[in-house]
């Protein structure tokens, strides 16, 4: 039956994904090398019926693959399959790529970090090499501090748990529910805020009844009109199970809209396929929220997956996490939001990070979130300009924080203040109506 096949199929890629590696040749490990060296990590190849993905590669995507990928064809290098069955999770792999740090090698080496490591190769071509400090590399490869936990933190700061009436779905809200779909991701950020389930996907057996349950909450209960399909990122998964999911959703009678949270854009653009396109096309009103962190993800194939998506008709919003180090300042931040909208992409959300454990070292205080909207505002396009969000801890739901522009009152007049600083009376205390003359 099609239905059996449907779920035969594999829901990890192969490979060493689960976590980190242990303890060996520790002396040896140790010796750090002074700078990439080029010996091909090994590739696995994939099935003769793949469709690729028909992308312009960039230049640094070229010189990468031809470096430390000699013998795989452009054609394998497009397959979104074969970046899946090829992502790198050990420091051996990496280590040929790029300089491991002595506390970078540790963490991948020794420590029984809280979350996995996985990199396609696409997005590896986008790491500084040599730079510890670099933004991508910061929120890819872990360090020592992952292992350490400071107080309010927890596995599960949003208490999602609590607001789960069947496994991977999350009720909060009363119109709208958050369906967990996956424990896949095509890369694995260090700040994730469901790292206590990311590459974790049960077997198909079970996958299939998680489904089936969610599904038959949300076909019971009719004050559920919007649908986010998340988890781990639901675009990892083969076309076939993305048009299961979303053609049982859509047929349910008060589902008004569907969306999908992603990164895949970013991490694996290989992915956004024309066959891909068409499956989502089908089922509009549906829209993608794409995790977005750093303007240098901005590249040439991210570019053509995104058009591809919305000459679809696809709306794209973008959802960014706010990073010490990373992407904490109005100069990066104004990069980012104007190059989304040349790529068009609206930026929706300026997350607060969440306080998982072993994330202090990326939080930062809640008021420079706060001095970043104020840096944006009425300095470029309000279209350029999310929302900053802290999505309160112990399921308390997304909070959104602004700059106070209201300044206080003067009789019946508000006074406000501008982006410049200047202050400006507004009448507000209702009709008083004068003889005109």
């Amino acid at each position: 039956m099609e239905i059996e096949s449907l779920f035969s199929e594999e829901m990890e890629p192969p490979g060493q994904l689960n976590g980190l590696t242990g303890l060996e040749k520790a002396a040896h490990d140790l010796i750090l090398p002074q700078e990439p060296v080029s010996s091909p990590p090994p590739v696995v190849p994939v099935r003769p019926d793949r469709h690729p993905s028909c992308f312009t590669d960039s230049r640094r995507s070229q010189v990468f693959r031809k470096r430390f990928y000699p013998g795989v064809s452009r054609e394998d290098w497009q397959d979104w399959r074969w970046q899946l069955k090829n992502r790198i999770s050990d420091h051996e792999s990496l280590g040929l790529m790029v300089w491991l740090s002595e506390e970078e090698r540790s963490a991948m080496t020794y420590a029984a970090g809280p979350r996995p490591v996985a990199i396609t190769p696409y997005y590896a071509s986008l790491l500084d090499a040599m730079d510890v400090s670099h933004s991508l590399r910061r929120s890819m490869i872990p360090v020592m501090q992952e292992c350490f936990r400071v107080d309010g933190e927890k596995e599960d700061p949003l208490d999602e748990e609590k607001d789960s009436p069947v496994p991977g779905l999350v009720h909060r809200y009363p119109d709208r529910v958050l369906f967990l779909v996956t424990g896949t991701c095509a890369a694995y950020c260090r700040y994730c805020t469901r790292s206590r389930i990311i590459g974790r996907s049960g077997a198909e057996g079970s996958l299939r009844v998680h489904w089936e349950k969610a599904i038959d909450y949300i076909a019971s209960h009719p004050a559920i009109r919007d649908v986010l399909l998340s988890g781990g990122d639901p675009l990892t998964l083969h076309d076939r199970k993305i048009e299961w999911l979303l053609s049982r959703l859509s047929r349910i009678p008060h589902v008004e809209m569907l969306r999908i949270g992603t990164k895949v854009p970013v991490t694996l653009p290989q992915r956004i396929t024309p066959e891909l396109v068409k499956i989502l096309k089908r089922y509009h009103p549906l829209w993608l929220s794409l995790h977005v962190t750093h303007p240098d993800e901005l590249t040439a194939e991210m570019r053509q997956a995104c058009m591809r998506l919305a000459d679809g008709g696809i709306p794209l919003g973008s959802q960014t996490v706010l990073l010490a180090g990373v992407n904490d300042s109005v100069e990066v931040m104004r990069r980012l939001f104007r190059g989304l909208l040349r790529v068009r992409v609206r930026p929706y959300y300026l997350y607060q990070c969440d306080p998982i454990p072993g994330s202090a070292h990326f939080r930062t205080p809640v008021i420079r979130g706060i001095e970043i909207i104020e840096g944006l505002r009425g300095h470029t396009s309000g279209y350029a300009v999310p929302t900053f969000v802290i999505d309160a801890p112990g399921g308390g739901g997304k909070i959104p924080l602004l700059p106070e522009y209201v300044v206080g009152r003067d009789g019946p007049d508000l006074l406000i203040r501008n982006y410049e600083g200047k202050v400006f009376r507004y009448p507000d205390g209702g009709p008083v109506r004068h003889e005109i003359h």
